[in-house]
């Protein structure tokens, strides 16, 4: 009589498992990615962000205690001798030198810094991201002046069964995507530069396989 009722107890404690498992993966879809808007419209008025990875100089006139180098956390944030925590991911080196002023201000009088960056891995959402059927697809720094024919030599050109002339290239305009299609076999294969085209930071290329 004991057996069988730890039995029914088993049985039992398994159907709640099972049901509990089936309610958390009730879920067949995740929320869509934030977008980020860059700084930057236009090849000109490229700015640089500063990014997880990065290594930041700064230097604080007249307190080489507190000046010094400082790698950026995962979190987008870093810590000096007297400011703890402050943010910088997302934002210009100036912008970064004018919060550190406001904060050391409660420290010293009138500071004045400089920051420089080393290292400029970036925010990733200001990184150019080549996916499909490239050589070598992968997520690439952004440079001023980029284009795409640059943007392919890093990852090492199309694949051998890629269908250049019908890939999309992704860009963020005024908070939302916009996709355009772009020319690769006439750029890449062809040698066709008039298929060339700027790339702006958090573009996206997508290169499809050919239909046989």
């Amino acid at each position: 009589m004991k057996v069988q009722r730890l039995q029914g107890i088993r049985g039992l404690l398994l159907v709640v498992f099972a049901l509990l498992i089936a309610g958390c993966s009730s879920k067949s879809t995740l929320p869509v990615a934030t977008v980020h808007n860059s700084l930057t419209t236009s090849v000109e008025n490229y700015q640089y962000l500063v990014g997880p990875g990065d290594n930041l100089s700064i230097f604080v006139w007249r307190n080489p205690e507190l000046s010094g180098s400082f790698l950026v956390r995962p979190d987008g944030m870093i810590s000096t001798s007297l400011v703890e925590d402050i943010p910088v991911s997302g934002k210009t080196p100036t912008q970064v030198a004018r919060d550190m002023e406001q904060v050391l201000s409660q420290f010293i009088r009138d500071p004045i810094v400089t920051v420089s960056v080393s290292g400029f891995v970036g925010p990733y959402s200001e990184q150019v991201r080549v996916i499909g059927a490239a050589a070598n697809p992968q997520a690439v720094n952004y440079r001023q002046y980029m284009t795409m024919l640059d943007l392919m030599i890093q990852v090492g050109g199309l694949a051998d069964f890629a269908s250049g002339n019908r890939a999309q290239l992704v860009r963020t305009v005024d908070g939302r995507q916009v996709s355009y299609r772009v020319r690769l076999d006439d750029l890449i294969r062809d040698g066709d530069i008039r298929a060339n085209v700027d790339m702006l930071p958090g573009d996206i290329v997508i290169i499809p396989e050919a239909w046989f």
